[in-house]
């Protein structure tokens, strides 16, 4: 309309749309007010930045209100007027007047894609006009658009709704367009309010464009965050009393605005959670990492891979725009090679430890790691395909690795190997050029940089290795105690809880996002290239990573922009901003929504610490748990049952209704607790024949369907698990049991079995300790430690070495002094129907003759 001249004039509001606050509501700017005149010592001590604004809204109100049959539009001078002067110390309105109209000037800020729109039209020759409902005089307004950016604004007309008595809702637009002599459809009008910008002058012939500030989606994003989106609501007491929220709010809207609708609905989804969530985040950690280096004389600094290859980009980018001589480059690490490469000794328990590290890892990818063949250790060849879950085969295949000097030699071999070619590669890259090699890194425990330093130091490296992380746990503390520093933006060493520990609580989302779309580091080949593993996802979870990474890169750009307008004005956000950063970063992490769920919950992992294992963020066999869930129950979720528990919730309308409401205070735990006295599902598990052994406790819990979930797990030291006994209630109580489910890791297997009792004929089979099944799926626990007997062995007829039990059910509490009338047992027949099932799948004919024998040794015993 611009460019063809089909619009003779081109208006703009002022407010949201040619000019915009570093603030989230127009409100926040009176509290930063208040700090400002009690710092300058004009307004009295004991009013709080948040009373005044209270103060400063309810004045404006009063003299809106007071205008009576004049209308109730005001100018700065009438609010001021209203406002008691009993609060200010020594000064007149028009000074106080002064100071408010300063700090807007100081808050504006011009919006950089409406000033070229602007400076278009008038090149075009297209006249410009502004229409604005608002309280300053034209010679405020003048100071505020007095701005390089707005030249072609030095003598537009402007509409003010104090100066013509009504506001663009209720007749200003009929005299902006007698005054124009124009129809309505020779103008266009952009501005961000739906009734005043939009409806309203559309109803008259205007063309309109709404320049929406925040959509509906953003909206429910920012209600998450705890952001006021209410004008009039309560203060936000996170904001910097001199920067405001430093554009965040504002400049996250515009990212969304100017990209959102690219491709389908799950890659819109991803590309909006780049640019409003890890899009912030990671521009303010960029900008904080090219400070850091900047101040420390670090040249350049490090990116290990994955994360590298976007890291980099954005340290690159941060220190390009604020003008400082930072490089970043991507560098190929992993904590597999380090750790493997900061071998130096061969005993037992070096690599007991080195071993018990890794995650579901077979025997036979473990030879292939150290470049063993299943013949070069004899010992262990008919157990390749074992998992590495078991204390006792850990320290076999330990001890088999260890025994002769000609595998230590080889040992020595490889790992001395993998050393030289971490060094040649290190070298080639530069990295080890000077003194110092700062690594950058999403973090966590600084693993990476631990295990680099050794290498160093192992071969006589004098290189010093330093670490700036995202945010670090408490296991960075043993870089700390060595010496080395270790530096958290968001946290460090675990502190922040409330920060560091969601975020290294379901970290996967984040690396996911980040990571280049490569396998992971395993090797370098002789001639230094990189040797990777597999990748991870699929075509699906490949586009939308894409998506999400160019989400980030927007919302960068978008802040770089107004950095470079700036002239070296802009605020950074390496101070106060990184709490407002966090709390996004935390609650999207607690929070997830619906649609977000629906994206990342079929996202895979991959363990990347040199095994093969690659599981879904949210794994299948929880699916059928969810209906059973308390917010709290998620909590007691293990990393391995989960990824990102919060998924689960976002999954369940009520259950992610009481997640949210715990994550953001606004109910406690308490209300997700049974009250009285706790009791607990207990699982406690047999080995041999006869030795029984304490398991985990899972507090029982009644979610909002009036069901319960307990998941634990067993880990057998030594010898197999035979049976598991399970006290369900942990109380007398009759029980619905709808499903029990159990993984078991089996000796000499890498496949996981699955065990499921949910049938009738499943409850008949199992054995009852001071409990009687009623028929069915119910049972009846007549104490705290009446139990049923899950026997492991007849079902997979192999050594079970872990288990990890869930069980599904429904209680009915009963007297705990045994008052209850006790119900009838299910029929002798089914019982023992059940028993005589059970015997001949585990055993087969021989089965059911041994439980025979057992039977009528009894009854002789019994003297029957």
């Amino acid at each position: 309309m611009v460019w063809d001249q089909s619009c003779v004039v081109l208006s703009f509001d002022i407010f949201d749309t040619v000019l915009w606050r570093r603030v989230p509501r127009p409100t926040d700017v009176f509290a930063m007010l208040g700090a400002r005149l009690r710092a300058d010592g004009m307004l009295a001590p004991w009013v709080t930045d948040a009373t005044f604004r209270r103060v400063r809204i309810a004045a404006e109100q009063h003299a809106r209100a007071s205008r009576g049959a004049l209308g109730r539009e005001v100018s700065l001078f009438d609010i001021w007027n209203a406002m008691p002067s009993g609060l200010f110390i020594g000064c007149a309105v028009q000074e106080l007047v002064a100071v408010e109209v300063a700090i807007e000037r100081e808050l504006t800020v011009v919006d950089l894609d409406i000033a070229a729109l602007i400076a278009a039209a008038h090149k075009q020759g297209v006249r410009v006009i502004l229409v604005s409902d608002t309280y300053f005089t034209g010679e405020q307004l003048a100071s505020l658009l007095e701005r390089p950016e707005l030249g072609p604004l030095s003598d537009v007309q402007v509409f003010r709704s104090h100066e013509h008595g009504v506001d663009k809702a209720s007749g200003l637009w009929e005299v902006v367009l007698e005054d124009l002599g124009l129809r309505g459809e020779q103008v266009v009008h952009v501005g961000d309010n739906e009734i005043a910008d939009h409806r309203v002058p559309a109803a008259l012939g205007v063309r309109t464009v709404h320049y929406e500030r925040i959509d509906g989606d953003f909206a429910r994003v920012l209600e998450r965050e705890r952001q006021p989106l209410d004008w009039f609501g309560p203060e936000d007491p996170r904001l910097d009393p001199d920067l405001g929220d430093v554009g965040l709010t504002s400049l996250r809207a515009r990212t969304l605005t100017a990209g959102s609708g690219r491709g389908s609905a799950a890659e819109d989804t991803a590309w909006r959670y780049g640019a409003a969530v890890l899009g912030p985040v990671l521009t303010g950690f960029a900008e904080w990492v090219a400070r850091t280096a900047h101040e420390s004389g670090i040249a350049t600094v490090w990116c290990p891979m994955r994360e590298g290859e976007l890291l980099s980009e954005l340290v690159r980018n941060a220190a390009a725009a604020r003008g400082w001589a930072v490089q970043a480059k991507p560098l190929w690490l992993s904590r597999h090679v380090t750790s493997l490469a900061g071998l130096d000794r061969f005993d037992g328990e070096t690599m007991s430890e080195f071993v018990g590290a890794r995650y579901q890892l077979t025997v036979r990818q473990l030879l292939t790691m150290l470049h063993l063949r299943p013949g070069d250790v004899p010992a262990v060849a008919a157990n390749l395909d074992n998992l590495l879950d078991h204390e006792d085969i850990v320290k076999r295949v330990s001890h088999a690795l260890t025994e002769t000097p000609h595998i230590r030699n080889r040992l020595a071999v490889t790992t001395t190997t993998l050393r030289e070619r971490l060094l040649a590669s290190l070298r080639a890259s530069g990295a080890l050029g000077a003194g110092e090699v700062m690594l950058v890194d999403l973090g966590w425990g600084g693993t990476i940089q631990r295990q680099l330093a050794r290498v160093l130091t192992m071969a006589g490296v004098d290189v010093t290795v330093s670490g700036l992380y995202l945010a670090t746990d408490e296991r960075s503390v043993w870089g700390l105690m060595s010496g080395l520093r270790v530096e958290g933006y968001l946290g460090q060493a675990g502190h922040p809880r409330e920060v560091v520990g969601p975020l290294v609580r379901s970290p996967e989302v984040m690396e996911q996002c980040v990571n280049a779309l490569c396998g992971s580091l395993i090797d370098f080949a002789e001639g230094g290239e990189p040797v990777l593993g597999p990748h991870a996802g699929t075509v699906a979870q490949n586009t939308q990573r894409r998506a999400v990474r160019d989400g980030i890169v927007a919302f960068q750009g978008q802040w770089n922009r107004y950095v470079a307008a700036s002239e070296g004005r802009w605020p950074e956000l390496t101070t106060s901003a990184r709490c407002r950063l966090a709390d996004i970063l935390t609650c999207a992490i607690t929070a997830p929504t619906v649609e977000e769920a629906a994206v990342f919950s079929a996202w895979e992992h991959e363990d990347n610490f040199g095994s093969a294992a690659v599981t879904r963020l949210v794994p299948d066999d929880l699916v059928p748990a969810i209906p059973y869930l308390s917010p709290l129950d998620l909590n007691d979720l293990h990393m391995r049952d989960v990824f990102w528990p919060a998924l689960i919730a976002a999954s369940d309308p009520q259950l992610g209704a009481a997640a949210r409401a715990l994550s953001v205070g606004a109910v406690t735990p308490s209300m997700f607790e049974s009250a009285g006295e706790r009791f607990d599902t207990h699982l406690r598990f047999r080995t041999g024949a006869h030795n029984w052994h304490d398991g985990p406790r899972r507090r029982v819990r009644i979610n909002h369907n009036g069901l319960s979930f307990a998941r634990m797990s067993a880990h057998a030291k030594q010898d197999a698990i035979s049976a598991v006994s399970l006290a369900i209630p942990g109380r007398p109580a009759v029980v619905r049991i709808d499903w029990i489910e159990g993984i078991a890791s089996v000796y000499g297997s890498q496949n996981l079995q699955v065990l499921r009792w949910d049938q009738p004929d499943d409850f008949a089979g199992m054995t009852f300790a001071d409990s009687t099944w009623l028929g069915g799926n119910l049972v009846e626990f007549h104490a705290p430690h009446s139990a049923v007997w899950l026997p492991m062995a007849a079902f997979t007829q192999k050594r079970v070495t872990a288990i990890q039990i869930s069980v599904a059910f429904a209680l009915l509490p009963q007297s705990r002094v045994g008052l209850s009338p006790r119900l009838p047992a299910a029929a002798r027949l089914a019982r023992y129907t059940g028993r005589v099932r059970e015997e001949y799948q585990a055993k087969g004919a021989v089965g059911i003759a041994a439980g025979a024998v057992r039977v009528a040794l009894r009854r002789l015993g019994s003297g029957r």
